[in-house]
């Protein structure tokens, strides 16, 4: 039997979870399996069964926010280089439970309106509303990380804006959205295979772009505006969880459990009726066929 039978999710998170002070991401294993003792095949068959609570839990969150009873959501922030598989943890991780209630955006290169405004004008835009899940297929973080290795801004904007997602986070909070943020923590070594794997399947060359060789000669630079982002981030309301994406089914397990954990917290009730459920009854008893 594997530990994740046993271990809880808070357990998982604990040990994922970025403690305070400074970050050093070469300590980080990316092919680690924290807490985790089974192989490939049990990892994939324990993910199946997320499938269930998870869906009772967010069918439970949707419930409050159709019917008016809660104001409560998820925001699942994911961050990670290219191919650490944001993608593959939204089809098969956040997949698992009904699409209704679920918000997925990506973020690509602003547009120029967006670039007239804040930067975190476009990601109010896309909050999650009450009894939703969430997903931010890359983020806010973009603007810390690219603005720092491009050198898009200068360093008193970058200060800014660590600032600024603090607080818009706090906010977010303090409305009833739980955020939960996730580094998918990939080796440069597996980075390689993967593009290399897109390289050799014509039915992935859309996914292949030029500039991710481009990025990869700005892999240091890109682990560093990581660990500082990371350092000035990750709160106490607001934690960072550095995730092992080598494994691809370990990542989406880890993931998994951190949202059933996340909504367990939560604890989404069925909402109460409003009519008389015997006056009702009745009503329906009483036709004739």
């Amino acid at each position: 039997m594997s530990t994740y039978s046993t271990t809880t999710a808070s357990d998982l998170a604990a040990a994922l979870r970025v403690p305070p002070g400074a970050v050093d991401l070469a300590a980080w294993p990316t092919d680690a399996t924290p807490g985790f003792d089974g192989d490939k095949a049990e990892g994939k068959r324990l993910l199946g069964e997320l499938g269930d609570p998870l869906g009772d839990l967010q069918e439970r969150l949707f419930a409050e926010g159709v019917s008016g009873s809660g104001e409560r959501a998820v925001l699942l922030v994911l961050q990670g280089m290219d191919t650490s598989g944001k993608g593959g943890v939204v089809r098969n991780t956040v997949g698992l439970v009904d699409p209704q209630g679920v918000r997925i955006t990506s973020f690509k290169a602003p547009t120029p309106e967006e670039l007239e405004h804040d930067f975190l004008w476009r990601i109010r835009q896309a909050v999650p509303g009450p009894g939703k899940i969430g997903v931010f297929d890359r983020s806010h973080y973009e603007d810390v990380l690219i603005g720092r290795v491009r050198a898009l801004v200068d360093q008193a904007e970058l200060e800014r804006r660590y600032d600024a997602i603090n607080d818009f986070e706090q906010e977010l909070v303090a409305s009833g959205i739980h955020v939960l943020k996730v580094m998918l923590h990939v080796s440069r070594a597996t980075q390689r295979e993967r593009l290399l794997a897109r390289l050799d399947d014509p039915t992935k060359h859309w996914k292949f772009q030029p500039g991710d060789i481009d990025d990869r000669g700005l892999w240091d630079d890109y682990q560093r505006a990581y660990e500082i982002a990371l350092e000035r981030t990750s709160t106490e309301i607001a934690p960072w969880h550095v995730v092992p994406a080598d494994r691809k089914w370990f990542r989406n397990l880890a993931v998994g459990r951190l949202l059933l954990g996340e909504l367990e917290r939560m604890a989404p009730q069925w909402p109460a009726a409003d009519f008389d459920v015997e006056d009702q009854r009745a009503r329906l008893q009483a036709e004739t066929e």
